[in-house]
Order: structure tokens, then sequence, then C-alpha cells
């Protein structure tokens, strides 16, 4: 039996032995070890949660449902004689500054690299 906000609630397990959460459940333990200040695997221990569990959950919350898709446009940048730095501005405030041509493939590299995240 577990306690949550002051109740008692029985917690059913599935016939190899785990332990079914609801959504609302698990929200409530996530809240709860992101006031905790201490370690996935220390609180993952105190609630009675396997740590891989606490993780995947962690894991699952972590990724953005909703931002917005990496779209690529094309540019044409004039090259002064003296060159000026190229700043690139990616989703979620990163900012790029090239200062040599030599910096484009890298960058390329990069954001190739993003996109397959």
């Amino acid at each position: 039996m577990t306690s949550m906000k002051g109740r008692l609630a029985l917690l059913r397990a599935d016939v190899r032995g785990r332990v079914r959460r609801s959504g609302a459940q698990r929200a409530e333990i996530l809240a709860a070890y992101d006031h905790s200040g201490v370690s996935a695997a220390e609180f993952a221990r105190l609630v009675g949660v396997k740590y891989p569990t606490l993780a995947g959950w962690l894991h699952r919350r972590g990724r953005p449902g909703k931002a917005p898709a990496v779209r690529f446009v094309e540019a044409a940048v004039p090259t002064p004689e003296a060159p000026t730095p190229l700043e690139l501005e990616l989703p979620g405030g990163a900012r790029l500054r090239l200062t040599e041509p030599g910096q484009v493939p890298l960058v390329v590299a990069l954001l190739r690299g993003l996109v397959s995240c």
C-alpha cells in the first residue's frame, strides 16, 4: 500500500510482478522528484520505484513534444573584402557564429546531426 496525498491506495501488480501506475501517479512522482534535491537513483529507492523505470519516465518527459520543426532555408551571403562573421540562431535560442569559411562544413555536419536526433 502507498499513501498518495494522505489517502491509502492499493498498488496492483501484473502477472510479472510489475506495479502499474496511472499517468497522474507518474506525474505526482516526477513532481516530487523535481523538488526533492536528491539524485534519481536515491529518489527511486526512497519512493519504491526501480531506477530504470524512473529514468525512463524522466527521459520521456524530457522529450520536446511540440518543439518547432527545424527548417532549412537557402541564403545568398555576399562575400565582402573583409569577412564579416555570420551568426545563425537556432530554435531554442542557441547561436552559432562563423568567422572563417572553413567552419561551414563543421556547421553543416552539426545541423545534420541535430536533424537526425
